[in-house]
């Protein structure tokens, strides 16, 4: 006849699973931690401001096309991109800014004064450029009416 003694035998069962409990959630708390850390932020810093200005935008884009729309072309092998105004702005003196941004990341954006030549152009180098996806922004005014005009180029 067995004792009481025999009849008792051990199992790792419920260890195992109280184990296996802790470490789940360990892994669930480590990816919490790591999802907080990450950077969010929005494209642009006044996003919600942008939004209320956007007729302003599309009225500027209106402009532009019916003038005639900016000619933004990417040359890889001079690294450069060729900016050329239509002809309709000929005689008109154009000041304005021209934004090099990257929808990844926006501290690598970069902005430049517009200085178009005599023949209504102007040459962008983006040897100094990361390749990738970058948005050339165009922002310009002949002293009365304002454009603006975007496209959207692939640095190699």
């Amino acid at each position: 006849m067995k004792t009481a003694q025999e009849n008792k035998s051990f199992t790792l069962w419920p260890y195992a699973i109280v184990v296996a409990i802790v470490l789940f959630m360990a892994y669930i708390a480590m990816f919490v931690y790591k999802a907080m850390q990450q950077d969010v932020d929005l494209v642009s810093k006044d996003y919600y401001e942008q939004e209320i200005k956007y007729q302003d935008q599309i009225d500027k884009v209106k402009r532009t096309q019916a003038l005639g729309d900016v000619m933004l072309d990417y040359k890889a092998d001079a690294d450069a991109i060729l900016l050329q105004m239509p002809a309709t702005y000929k005689d008109k003196n154009l000041t304005g800014t021209i934004t090099l941004f990257r929808p990844s990341d926006d501290k690598m954006d970069k902005e430049l004064s517009l200085q178009l030549g005599r023949d209504q152009s102007q040459l962008l180098e983006t040897n100094d450029l990361e390749s990738g996806v970058w948005k050339v922004r165009v922002n310009f005014s002949d002293g009365e009416e304002f454009y603006y005009t975007e496209k959207t180029v692939q640095i190699k």
